[in-house]
């Protein structure tokens, strides 16, 4: 007996060594782990059950039947993220480059089903070199296996790409469904077609960095919702992005221990917003001082900077959080804000997460780019995922909101469960200078009149009180007790229930 004990631990370890020694070492100059390295680094310790170690390709043309390596390029399993279940699959780039056969699709389709039945999240490490060419279309037929069940998992299990180095053509598909995009800086890249390809069909020659690494993705292109220095600071953010995240969509929001109090108060608010109208202030500020601890993980930190989004934890529980940025166009709404909170807001409902409002929003950013740009369509898509949002919505309007911008950001009237306002807001339908000017046409040629116009329709409408009055407004509170207010309308609607018209599904304007 224990001669086959023996036999089959020298068959692990050689799985373990994938493409061998001098494959590993080439991929630890390269700066980047391993496939099980990085699985080591992101899951808790010897917590991680792995399946199909000894599978291997089936594949005989081109020399294949003389290169057959356990576990054929990627590794496979389950194990847990502080104590809670998820599922991993770890492309192995030292076997094949970890370019995807029939039997390695096979393998990541097997935990992928096993994830969406046993309700848990699934995390893809993403290191390949694409379709294995040798098998041709049971390569391809394979990707597309996988993107069908990345669809099927879609809104049911939390699914999480992390880019750790190649990732091309039909690959790239996969984690373009997935809910959340890392990616690791200078090492890891994805494209549709490469710089070669894009070379001989436009003549543009351009660098893999340039066509599609991290800085493209974050900053340009919002394929990727963050990017970190090296693999183990990205894998232990990804830990850490886990912990905001329910396990599946019939799970509860996780809810951790804190020592902070829900009923601080926070004087320093009181003088965020400036007193002249035009001058800019951070949201950011307000975001850090309404979560527990001040811990705000921030999704999509590079692009769109006039709209932020990500999740923090009030009384412990996982909160997303969508904030207009007077720092950055004035808050405007545009084309790519708008993109990115739909985006975010319907993953939040999606996984019974609710969502927190921050309102400074002047409008939405005019221009003739914006408008052939499709500024209509792309705004719709924000109203329309708030609207069709159940989850518990709470807003706080800070200061402008105004035109449709207001309604859009999730306002009482497109059913936010709980609007309050600083003293400081201003809601109408546009600035008071604009409104005089168009209301007191024929006075334009006064300054002194069109002043007083002015200042008269600041005094009458720009303010929250016109609001208040109708009941739009539920509140208008001190900004000190702002932490407090919404710890406090969030703890009444955890058992908040909406019934939806009976429909198969909706039709987002996409």
């Amino acid at each position: 007996m224990q001669k086959i004990i023996n036999a089959l631990n020298d068959r692990r370890q050689g799985a373990r060594l994938g493409g061998g020694e001098r494959r590993i070492d080439a991929q630890h100059q390269k700066g980047k782990l391993t496939a099980r390295e990085r699985i080591a680094v992101l899951l808790d310790p010897d917590s991680f059950e792995e399946y199909d170690m000894f599978v291997t390709h089936r594949a005989r043309d081109f020399g294949m039947a003389e290169t057959v390596i356990p576990g054929d390029g990627v590794v496979t399993g389950w194990g847990t993220i502080n104590g809670r279940m998820v599922y991993v699959f770890s492309q192995d780039f030292t076997v094949f480059g970890g370019s995807l056969s029939e039997t390695h699709a096979q393998k990541i389709c097997k935990i992928m089903d096993l994830a969406v039945q046993n309700g848990a999240p699934l995390i893809g490490l993403n290191d390949s070199g694409g379709a294995r060419i040798q098998e041709g279309v049971a390569a391809l037929g394979g990707y597309a296996e996988v993107f069908w069940r990345n669809v099927q998992a879609s809104g049911a299990i939390p699914q999480i790409s992390v880019i750790m180095g190649p990732c091309a053509g039909g690959a790239v598909y996969s984690p373009a469904i997935t809910d959340f995009i890392y990616m690791v800086k200078d090492t890891s890249y994805m494209y549709v077609t490469g710089p070669d390809v894009v070379k001989t069909v436009t003549s543009e020659i351009v660098t893999h960095e340039e066509l599609g690494g991290a800085s493209t993705h974050t900053r340009i292109s919002s394929v990727a919702d963050a990017a970190y220095d090296n693999d183990i600071e990205t894998l232990l953010e990804v830990r850490r992005l886990v912990d905001f995240l329910p396990l599946s969509a019939l799970d509860k929001v996780p809810v951790l221990d804190t020592n902070d109090t829900a009923d601080r108060i926070e004087p320093s608010l009181d003088t965020l917003v400036p007193d002249l109208a035009t001058r800019p202030y951070d949201m950011r500020e307000l975001v850090l001082k309404l979560a527990d601890e001040g811990e705000f993980l921030e999704l999509q930190k590079d692009y769109a900077g006039n709209i932020l989004t990500g999740f923090i934890r009030i009384e412990g529980s996982s909160v997303g959080i969508v904030a207009n940025q007077p720092l950055v166009l004035a808050g405007c709404l545009d084309i790519n804000a708008s993109k990115k909170a739909a985006r975010f807001i319907r993953f939040c409902d999606a996984f019974n997460i609710p969502i927190v409002t921050l309102v400074d929003v002047p409008g939405f950013l005019p221009g003739v780019a914006q408008e052939y740009g499709g500024i209509i369509k792309h705004g719709a898509k924000l109203l329309f995922a708030y609207a069709e949002a159940t989850v518990p919505k709470v807003t706080i309007i800070t200061r402008k909101a105004y035109g449709g911008a207001y309604d859009v950001m999730a306002s009482k009237h497109i059913r936010a469960d709980v609007n309050y306002a600083w003293p400081t807001a201003e809601i109408a339908v546009m600035g008071a200078k604009g409104a005089s000017e168009i209301l007191y046409r024929a006075e334009l040629g006064d300054r002194d009149k069109i002043a007083q116009r002015t200042a008269d329709y600041e005094n009458r409408f720009a303010n929250p009180f016109v609001a208040a009055e109708r009941g739009f407004i539920d509140d208008v509170i001190a900004p000190r007790e702002t932490r407090r207010r919404v710890a406090r309308a969030l703890r009444t609607l955890r058992n908040k229930r909406q019934a939806i018209p009976a429909k198969k599904h909706d039709n987002i304007p996409l």
